[in-house]
C-alpha cells in the first residue's frame, strides 16, 4: 500500500467521517473507495469514447438490417412514466 497525505477543509472531512461511520468503514477506506469509483467512471468514459470512435454509420446500419421488422412482444414496450 502507498500512503497519501491530503489537506481537506474541515467541513468536507467532517462529512466524509460521518458518511464513513454510517457505512461502518474508516475514513481511509471511504476515500480509497471514492477514488476507485471516480477512476472507474473516467476509465469507462474513455473506453466508451474509444469504442464509439471505432464504429461507423455503415456498420450500425448493417446491424440494424438484421433486426426483424415485427411488432413488439407484450412487455417489450417501455411503460409511460
Amino acid at each position: 500500500m502507498s500512503a497519501l497525505t491530503i489537506q481537506l477543509p474541515q467541513s468536507l472531512y467532517g462529512k466524509i467521517a460521518e458518511l464513513a461511520q454510517a457505512e461502518g468503514i474508516s475514513v481511509e477506506q471511504f476515500v480509497a473507495t471514492a477514488a476507485a469509483e471516480k477512476m472507474s467512471a473516467i476509465l469507462t468514459e474513455d473506453y466508451l469514447r474509444k469504442e464509439a470512435g471505432a464504429g461507423s454509420r455503415a456498420g450500425f446500419e448493417r446491424v440494424l438490417r438484421k433486426v426483424p421488422d415485427v411488432p413488439p412482444v407484450a412487455g417489450d414496450v417501455e411503460a409511460p412514466a
